[in-house]
């Protein structure tokens, strides 16, 4: 890259990254845990993935019993902190609040989750739970992300021998790699694999299966395998041009901003980013964030169809983030290996797809040209099949793991599996739902109780 963005102070650096909302004083958590009407039926919890019981833990705070507080939440949720802060609670918990049908503010119920957690944390994690005694059988868990914590934090309490086995140099996956650190930061996601090695459970990092350990040992060494590999295959856009020098996938440039070594990351000043999801959002926001003159996200399709999240979006706009809807890059044009501009095409929509979305079609002689020094590229990401396609009569759907929904076994009886690598894309609330899950699946396969 040849043209990069000017380089911020620390401090501004800092200051740009800052958490989008603060954590509560022990008044404020008090106040607000008073408000809450501690609803008979509790819609919020209903639509919870992990069902916490959010009525008990905000009562508990409102009693100042925030250990009691943190109990409750985690014997639903072993990824509390991070979905605390990373979920669209608008959408979910708070969205279902009593108090949004009388046009009144919902309880902040994602802020007074992180007071109870953050207390945890802060207190040196005391013990709230004991493991059960060892039942003489092993899981071995591929993947130290949100699915793979949660699974292997519930096998371990239900007395199993449990090895995570992470590619990575630190457990935490998407938690620790992918979101932004305005949302989550690293110390967080840290935090619970911390919480997750507590229970007992051995974590190898370093260690790709296949490679460093062959599939016929992990069957040998354990009695149940879970897989919480996430979507790690990064979706290309095929158009020309994208060798260049300075096209870059989303969650690259978002793990390089992660690591809050501001200073380092590659940036270009006129940033396109390709896609609309909600990591797409987050790389554009970061960018924006780090310094960069413009950045535009490029969509195929109109702001209705649009799969981030309206928070998301909002959010952006903010930071200055300019949308072209219904257009679609078709080739990245370079000068000496770099990008220097690309090339574009206004798109029409028409029918729906299998998506429940319209179909984007081509508008013929639409095209036009945007000078862009940086590309970002977010439409889509798959499982990546280095190892799935060694596991014996492991079946894929849509390029998925299919799995037994209640209990999360996949086609073959010994493998479980959950998060993204199941479901396409979803939220770190559901892969840890998942893996709680199939803790339980495994217990019943094993043991059929």
């Amino acid at each position: 890259m040849t043209n990069l963005a000017p380089k911020l102070t620390h401090e501004q650096y800092e200051n740009n990254f800052a958490e989008l909302k603060p954590a509560f004083t022990k008044n404020q958590a008090t106040v607000e845990a008073n408000r809450c009407l501690y609803c008979f039926d509790s819609p919020c919890m209903k639509v919870c993935p992990t069902h916490i019981d959010i009525s008990t833990f905000i009562k508990k705070i409102a009693t100042e019993n925030v250990k009691g507080s943190a109990k409750t939440i985690l014997e639903s949720n072993w990824i509390a902190l991070t979905c605390a802060k990373a979920c669209p609670v608008d959408v979910l918990c708070e969205g279902a609040c009593v108090y949004n049908e009388r046009g009144e503010k919902p309880i902040e119920i994602g802020r007074l989750q992180r007071y109870a957690i953050d207390w945890y944390f802060e207190h040196g994690m005391p013990k709230l739970f004991t493991p059960a005694p060892k039942n003489g059988k092993s899981v071995g868990i591929i993947g130290g992300g949100p699915a793979g914590l949660s699974c292997a934090a519930e096998c371990a309490l239900l007395g199993f021998d449990v090895t995570i086995y992470e590619a990575k140099e630190n457990a935490g996956g998407l938690d620790l790699w992918g979101i932004a650190p305005y949302k989550v930061t690293r110390e967080d996601a840290l935090n619970e694999v911390k919480l997750v090695e507590s229970f007992g459970v051995k974590i190898k990092t370093n260690t790709q299966i296949g490679k460093d350990i062959s599939i016929t040992e992990l069957e040998k060494k354990h009695d149940a395998i879970f897989i919480g590999v996430g979507l790690s295959k990064n979706v290309d856009l095929k158009i020309p041009g994208e060798e260049l020098k300075g096209v870059v996938h989303a969650l690259e440039f978002i793990e390089k901003v992660t690591t809050r070594k501001w200073s380092s990351v590659d940036l270009g000043k006129h940033v396109a980013v390709i896609g609309a999801g909600n990591t797409a959002i987050d790389a554009a926001t970061e960018a924006k964030r780090l310094g960069a003159n413009e950045v535009a996200i490029i969509y195929r399709r109109s702001e209705n169809e649009m799969p981030a999240y309206d928070f998301e979006f909002e959010l952006a706009k903010k930071d200055g983030v300019v949308f072209l809807f219904q257009t679609a890059p078709t080739k990245i044009i370079g000068n000496n290996g770099f990008v220097e501009s690309m090339e574009c095409l206004k798109m029409k929509l028409s029918e729906p797809d299998e998506s429940g979305r319209r179909k984007p079609e081509p508008i013929p002689n639409s095209e036009f040209t945007i000078p862009v020094d940086m590309v970002i590229k977010s439409v889509g990401y798959e499982v990546n099949d280095h190892f799935i396609s060694q596991i014996q009569n492991l079946k894929l759907t849509k390029g998925n793991i299919s799995v037994n929904s209640e209990t999360m076994q996949t086609s073959n009886p010994k493998y479980f599996a959950g998060g993204d690598c199941t479901s396409g894309g979803r939220e770190v609330v559901n892969a840890a739902a998942e893996g709680k899950r199939a803790a339980r699946g495994i217990e019943k396969m094993i043991f059929n109780r």
